[in-house]
């Protein structure tokens, strides 16, 4: 399993433009919470789950409207990148290093 604990400087390339974020990350065996905290709000993770050098969690966030994003991403040493995923709105990419 690759060293994945800590906060991460994050950025999503969305619609609405870059949303930058901390996504901090506290692992306990396959399993990880933490939060998601931005310029738009902050909130907690929910299912994170961990499977080697992947992380897999779901946030709900209330602005611009409220909705569950699920996030997917892969560690490679001090970099992250992955997708978010908000329903209808379909996946974005997501990039970040370690902060």
């Amino acid at each position: 399993m690759a060293n994945v604990d800590g906060s991460w400087n994050t950025v999503a390339h969305t619609p609405m433009g870059d949303q930058q974020a901390t996504l901090t990350v506290n692992i306990a065996g396959d399993s990880f919470t933490g939060s998601y905290s931005g310029a738009l709000g902050s909130t907690e993770v929910q299912n994170g789950k961990v499977d080697g050098d992947t992380l897999m969690w779901t946030i709900d966030i209330t602005v611009p409207m409220p909705m569950t994003l699920t996030c997917e991403a892969t560690v490679d040493g001090d970099s992250i990148k992955g997708t978010v995923t908000a329903g209808a709105f379909g996946s974005f990419p997501l990039e970040g290093t370690r902060a």
